[in-house]
């Protein structure tokens, strides 16, 4: 077949608008792609919690507490001081009102465990029941008291946008920044609050902190050295977790627990908790795993204490029950592969001498939490609890439920190992009983040196195999 010169020319204005038309596409493509690339290099890089508190939800205003219980015994180890302030005869304090922030920046200080040589922030208003609006925020490593190391200072931005406004029951990442993060040191985060929390609004936080962070005057303090200062606060507000980019890192162990492993009682701005020492020997035996503290005071595993009439039922200061809140402050945190257990002592005590609930409720509920996690490839090891007569609800009856579920933990072999605290902190010639250099003086709480006995008792070779599910989320 023969072709013309109007045909040949034909052929070549197609074969050019075929190649226009393929490099257009690929133009387009390019442009699309770019996008996914980067966040394709996003999820490459290794994530790992290094710091994490577990939220709770905050009334605007405090209820009046329950009645006392009548204790099981007076204390006699350590005998409370009288009040500083004694009521007028047959008249009661109101509770003190909580701190609220209007206008105002928080320089709120976290310690964190392993290293990472980037950095993001997980604000937090999970249990909030209005907008949180963040007018500014900075991350940068304290240098003492509430003052930053200007040169480590570095601004956040949340989906590249200086401010942003948290809806009600939302989380929030900020975007990574560069920041070399060592291990086991103090960060400052910087929250500018342009609005007030003093509204009818439950607020998200963490209330046995532990540490002093500090509150500005009015203004927008973020980032700068110092700041002027009106006070300090105990708690963490609308902060969740902090995140490194940790390529070496093994994993992170959380710590899944109620005042106990929240460090109940141990001294302020010392770091005493047993997931902080837990965290020094890992490093010091060059480990590299997080430690994220998921405790909150007061926890149980089955239900929530009472909340008052005219309270929102999420604004519990000690928390949803552990079942409910395993996803949101275990199963979803960056980098977990391990778990350790520590629930039961509230629902024990509480219960007092009722039947309900048993050691078989109790035991069934950590199976379900173990079976949460097992679908997830994280590696649970149960810890048993540590003792608690003399403690104001202590009962017989919720004695033998104890001893019980600690049976259980230890022999049935449905956690992939086993913490032993009670055996790490009771009386060898009284077993029901802390031994009386760990009591805190309530005859519940360990003291700093009892910490210190439950993260010397977890045998580190738990994380030095068997590694569970490492993918980063």
């Amino acid at each position: 077949m023969r072709f013309d010169a109007r045909q040949r020319i034909t052929r070549k204005r197609s074969a050019l608008g075929v190649a226009a038309g393929t490099a257009l596409t690929l133009a387009i493509a390019f442009v699309w792609i770019a996008p996914d690339a980067r966040a394709q290099s996003d999820r490459a890089e290794r994530w790992v919690g290094t710091w994490a508190t577990a939220e709770v939800g905050r009334p605007q205003n405090p209820a009046a507490p329950p009645p006392a219980l009548r204790p099981f015994m007076p204390n006699t180890r350590c005998p409370a001081p009288p009040p500083a302030v004694a009521a007028p005869q047959g008249q009661a304090f109101a509770p003190a009102p909580f701190i609220q922030f209007t206008n105002q920046t928080l320089r709120q200080i976290v310690h964190t465990s392993i290293g990472g040589s980037r950095a993001r922030v997980v604000l937090t208003n999970a249990y909030g029941t209005a907008p949180v609006t963040i007018g500014g925020a900075q991350i940068a490593l304290r240098d003492k008291q509430g003052s930053i190391q200007p040169s480590s200072s570095r601004p956040l931005t949340f989906s590249g946008q200086p401010t942003m406004t948290v809806p009600a029951n939302a989380v929030i990442y900020s975007d990574p920044v560069n920041v070399t993060v060592p291990p086991m040191s103090d960060l400052a985060i910087d929250l500018y609050l342009p609005g007030s929390t003093n509204a009818p609004a439950t607020l998200t936080m963490h209330g046995g902190a532990l540490q002093t962070s500090y509150i500005s005057e009015t203004g927008n303090y973020v980032g700068k050295t110092t700041m002027a200062e009106v006070g300090t606060t105990q708690s963490w507000f609308l902060l969740s977790r902090v995140d490194v980019v940790a390529p070496d890192a093994a994993g992170a162990i959380v710590a899944f627990g109620d005042s106990i492993t929240d460090g109940a009682r141990s001294t302020a701005d010392t770091n005493n908790r047993w997931p902080d020492h837990l965290a020094r020997r890992l490093l010091s035996q060059g480990i590299r795993m997080g430690v994220l503290n998921a405790g909150i005071g007061g926890n149980r595993l089955l239900d929530e204490a009472p909340v008052p009439p005219g309270v929102d039922g999420r604004a519990v200061g000690a928390g949803i029950n552990a079942l409910a809140r395993f996803e949101h402050h275990v199963l979803s945190l960056p980098g977990a592969t391990h778990v350790i257990v520590l629930e039961g002592i509230n629902d024990i005590g509480n219960a007092r001498q009722n039947p309900t609930p048993t050691a078989a409720d109790l035991i069934a509920a950590h199976k379900q939490l173990i079976a949460q996690a097992h679908a997830r490839g994280l590696r649970m090891l149960g810890a048993t609890l540590t003792p608690f007569w003399g403690a104001a609800y202590y009962s017989d009856a919720g004695e033998a439920k104890r001893q019980a579920l600690n049976d259980w933990i230890r022999s049935s072999k449905a956690y992939d190992g086993v913490v032993d605290f009670d055996k790490a902190t009771r009386d060898p010639a009284d077993p029901k009983k802390l031994l009386e250099q760990y009591d805190s003086c309530d005859y519940l709480h360990p003291s700093d040196a009892g910490y210190k006995a439950m993260g010397d008792a977890i045998d580190l070779s738990l994380f030095k195999t068997g590694v569970g599910a490492t993918a980063s989320r």
